[in-house]
């Protein structure tokens, strides 16, 4: 059973930044594109960002130029580092498969309890 677990979010001030972790375990962490997703009160989820196996980025549009996502396939990791945030990008921050990947075979991990980002002054 693959498990999620996020971690490294916080209140910042508008304009901060944070840098937040998902530990993957299992093994197939390193051949899977992985994502980072958040959902705001009120919100659905949304995708934020994706990292394919081989290291290629997606971002959403409002995030892009701001938020970098990386992984480290030894420490079955994943990074999402968030610059210049705003207050709209508070949100309970999630990490799990790249969600191109999900069909009738192939299912989201078990949701990680998420991190809380807030952003306020």
């Amino acid at each position: 059973q693959v498990q999620l677990v996020e971690s490294g979010g916080g209140l910042v001030q508008p304009g901060g930044s944070l840098r937040l972790s998902c530990a993957v375990s299992g093994s197939i962490f390193s051949i899977n594109a992985m994502g980072w997703y958040r959902q705001a009160p009120g919100k659905q989820r949304e995708l934020v960002a994706v990292i394919t196996r081989g290291g290629d980025t997606n971002y959403a549009d409002s995030v892009k130029g701001r938020f970098t996502i990386s992984r480290d396939n030894a420490r079955n990791t994943v990074y999402l580092q968030m610059n210049s945030l705003k207050p709209e990008d508070t949100a309970v921050y999630y990490c799990n498969r790249d969600p191109a990947l999900i069909s009738v075979n192939v299912h989201y991990f078990p949701w990680g309890q998420g991190t809380q980002v807030t952003v306020s002054s």
